[in-house]
Order: structure tokens, then sequence, then C-alpha cells
């Protein structure tokens, strides 16, 4: 289990990623990725996995209830650029 604990500010830049287990929590600045598996074992190992996932899923959530939100994000801005390779 990985603890960058120190630095992960939900939605603050495209860089951080968390991992807990095999789940993979990938900040963004208008969302936050969550891919992967982990598995809640009952253990000592389960435990400290359920904690964290606890403890960042309470940030976003914090995070989330002090922004004023949309309804919904609008769709990302999509471009077309010239191929480098032409």
């Amino acid at each position: 289990m990985s603890s960058k604990k120190q630095g992960f500010v939900p939605y603050a830049n495209e860089a951080d990623v968390i991992s807990v287990g095999k789940l993979m929590i990938e900040n963004r600045l208008d969302r936050i990725t969550v891919s992967g598996d982990v598995d809640l074992t009952a253990d000592d190992v389960g435990l400290a996995h359920a904690r964290r996932l606890h403890e960042v899923l309470g940030e976003i959530v914090a995070k989330l209830e002090a922004m004023t939100l949309p309804a919904k994000l609008p769709p990302a801005a999509v471009g077309e650029v010239d191929n480098p390779f032409n």
C-alpha cells in the first residue's frame, strides 16, 4: 500500500496519484478518477486499506462540499492539431 498522503489535495493538480492495493486514485483539476481494484480483507492489511480509502474519500467529499458545483460538468473541449509526421 502506498502512502503518498502528503501532497494529495483533491482537485489541485493533474499529477498526484494514490494507490491502495491495486486501486489507483488519480487527481485532476475537475475530477478524481478511481480505477483498479482492492480487496478489503478481514486482516490488518485490509483494515489499513479501508482506513486509507475512508480518509481519501473524506477529503474528496469535504472539498466538493466546500465548492460551488455545477449540476453537471460540460463536455471537455476537443480540438484538432496538425499531424507532426506529415
